[in-house]
Formats: C-alpha cells, sequence, structure tokens
C-alpha cells in the first residue's frame, strides 16, 4: 500500500500544481485585451488543464479510492478530508468553466476575481494535509 499511496500524492502534487497555477494564467489572460498572447494563453489553459491537471486529478481520487478500500479509513478526519477534496473537486470543475468563458472570448471576470480565486485552492490544501497528517478530530 506504501506504492499506492505515494502515487496518490505524487498525482495529488501534480494537479494541485494545476490548480495554483491555472488560475494565474487566468489572471494574465483576464489583463490581456489584444494581440497574439491570447492564443498563447488560451494554449496554454488549455494543455495545462486536460494534459496536467485533469489526467492528475483522476489518478489521484482513483488511488485515493485504492487506500480508502485498502486501510477501510472511518475515522472523523477522513470524513472532513473528503468533504474538503470534493471542495477540491468542485474548484477543478469551477477551472473547467473559466477555461471554457475563456477558450469562448466570453469572459466577463476581471484579473481581482482571479486573483481572488487563486487561493481557495491554498486554503484546501492547508486543510487537507493538517487533517491527513495531524488527525485533529
Amino acid at each position: 500500500m506504501l506504492w499506492v499511496k505515494s502515487m496518490h500524492i505524487i498525482a495529488m502534487v501534480a494537479w494541485f500544481a494545476g490548480l495554483f497555477y491555472l488560475p494565474r494564467l487566468f489572471v494574465y489572460h483576464a489583463r490581456t485585451v489584444h494581440g497574439p498572447s491570447i492564443e498563447l494563453f488560451k494554449t496554454m489553459e488549455r494543455r495545462l488543464f486536460f494534459g496536467i491537471m485533469t489526467p492528475a486529478a483522476v489518478l489521484t481520487l482513483l488511488f485515493g479510492v485504492w487506500l480508502w478500500v485498502g486501510y477501510g479509513f472511518t475515522d472523523t478526519w477522513l470524513v472532513w478530508k473528503l468533504v474538503l477534496v470534493a471542495l477540491v473537486v468542485f474548484h477543478h470543475i469551477w477551472c473547467y468553466r473559466a477555461l471554457v468563458a475563456f477558450q469562448n472570448n466570453a469572459n466577463t471576470k476581471t484579473h481581482v476575481y482571479y486573483r481572488w480565486m487563486n487561493e481557495l485552492p491554498v486554503l484546501l490544501l492547508i486543510g487537507i494535509v493538517i487533517l491527513v497528517v495531524v488527525k485533529p478530530v
């Protein structure tokens, strides 16, 4: 099970790297008005989301379920971790919706909005790590 746990952590790190970087790309994209850089942002965002973030998210969730079944955790900390993981999945879906808006030149949000949304995965990661390591509940 240590190999499964290792793969879970590696996939999670890749997923969160994307969750940290994609909204930052949205910040820069929202500030760009004209020019060829808009198409570059679209390409970078699409490749990050579909080439790294989504495969890493799927692997994280698959390895996480494997660990859950293998260890049979039923502790309260795991329930709270799963709540936070659900919020991470919703943030991933939010990233997809923002990506589609940018791809269709239909973004209506400002760079400030994306700056705030860029902070959410940090807070979720802090909560998840504390729950897994400290197991306070």
